[in-house]
């Protein structure tokens, strides 16, 4: 035990010591929100009006068309597609029947073309504006009176409640719920293939550097395996734990940069807010219901399973890595062929989540999140969504269980091909031989 400890202690503080670690742990995330703010950004910098010339002789529009941000309408009998350009003009509506439009649809004549953004918001405005003209000529009715009554229904949710929570009032959101079934699953679904293969590299550089044959003259092959195992998966822990409070502490540092901004625009309009667009009461509602469905999570139990099961999955995979490592020499075609079967149940699994996410009750998510090889992501997908409830406690124990059981299997099969691999050189592996190599005593 004590050798383990001092290989767990070797690895872990080799790599934690290296300036690639400290540079991908702090440069990771603040490229990822840098990234993330610049594509923002831009996209909505980049948000360009586009004047539209609008030639609607019968009046179908009836001046109903608003003009916004994205697009400027103006109606116009003198432009056509000869001179629009000319009047300073982006694009040409032409209504049915009007210019060269003989159909029986809009017609929108532009010389390059427009931005999504603004195309979508014509069609959108030409819809509402035709909606509008028939309910006030059709039905006598002010367009007003129906956008109100919209709104009201629109406001009215089915929220889905438990019998559990029926008592107490509680409900819960299925989007929220399958975010975050859906992030933990895929996060962990990164996790095993980098720090599994990071286990694999390290074998690899051991055994082509015949380190290796020094290391084990006075430990045990399996001794190395583990403390290599859990020394790596330690520095995972440590980068993802530094990478979460990075992260929160860039969120609540933005937020709080922001708050002055959507406060007083929250305070000046009940609408839209000029110049900042987004704030308003709509918008501080959307959040507000956000908030309160993420409370409704259990997130003592989303927490606890997200750290079982990644600590479960990653020794389950990092067992049969080590084992690849130790077998193959430098031949990168020998690593593919031999890490396929390992990271095949993997890609799987990623699978199976996306479809567990829309029916986590269904038989294929229930035994997908039972099997070792599918269980970290699968489970993790259905976590969010109750526990017990859409999980019964059975199927978590019994999940825990097998995956614990799984993890002392593959390393039991695995040190026994470590301790041959690892000091064999100049033979092409195969499983079949690794196989032979798990009978040897």
């Amino acid at each position: 035990m004590n050798k383990i400890l001092i290989i767990i202690k070797r690895e872990y503080l080799s790599r934690v010591r290296k300036k690639s670690f400290i540079l991908s742990t702090i440069l990771t995330p603040l490229v990822l929100v840098a990234m993330i703010a610049t594509t923002t950004y831009f996209t909505v910098r980049n948000i360009r009006n586009e004047k539209i010339a609008v030639v609607d002789p019968a009046g179908m529009l009836q001046q109903k068309l608003t003009s916004g941000k994205k697009v400027t309408y103006t109606f116009t009998t003198d432009a056509d597609t000869s001179n629009f350009t000319d009047k300073g003009f982006s694009a040409l509506l032409l209504a049915p029947g009007a210019g060269i439009n003989h159909g029986n649809d809009f017609q929108l004549v532009s010389e390059s073309s427009l931005s999504r953004f603004a195309h979508d918001q014509v069609g959108n405005d030409v819809g509402r504006a035709l909606e509008n003209n028939m309910i006030s000529r059709e039905l006598k009715v002010d367009p007003a009176r129906i956008d109100s009554i919209k709104k009201i229904a629109a406001g009215i949710k089915v929220q889905q409640v438990k019998k559990s929570d029926v008592a107490s009032g509680g409900s819960s959101s299925f989007s929220v719920q399958m975010g975050i079934g859906y992030f933990t699953a895929f996060l962990i679904y990164l996790l095993l293939f980098i720090y599994g293969m990071m286990v694999m590299r390290g074998v690899m550089e051991e055994k082509t550097n015949r380190i290796a044959e020094v290391i084990v003259s006075s430990v045990r092959p399996f001794e190395l395996m583990m403390g290599k195992i859990i020394g790596i998966g330690a520095v995972g822990i440590t980068q993802f734990l530094i990478w979460i409070v990075l992260l929160t502490g860039i969120g609540m540092a933005l937020t709080g940069a922001a708050s002055p901004d959507v406060l007083e625009g929250v305070k000046n309009a009940p609408g839209a807010t000029p110049g900042l667009g987004a704030p308003n009461a709509d918008s501080l509602e959307m959040v507000n219901s956000l908030t309160r469905s993420m409370a409704t999570v259990n997130w003592p139990v989303v927490i606890g399973c997200f750290l079982f099961y990644f600590l479960g999955g990653y020794l389950f995979y990092a067992a049969l890595f080590a084992a690849v490592g130790s077998a193959v020499n430098e031949d990168p075609q020998d690593v593919q062929s031999l890490t396929l079967p390992i990271t095949l149940p993997i890609v799987i699994g990623i699978i199976i989540m996306v479809n567990s996410i829309n029916d986590p009750n269904s038989a294929m998510a229930t035994w997908a999140s039972i099997i070792p090889f599918t269980s970290p992501i699968v489970m993790m997908s259905r976590v969010p969504f109750g526990v017990p409830g859409t999980v019964p406690i059975w199927e978590l124990a019994l999940s825990m269980i097998l995956l614990a059981a799984g993890f002392l299997f593959t390393t039991w099969l695995c040190a026994r091909i470590y301790r041959t691999g690892i000091l064999m050189y100049g033979k092409k592996p195969t499983w079949k031989e690794m196989m032979k190599w798990v009978g040897r005593a």
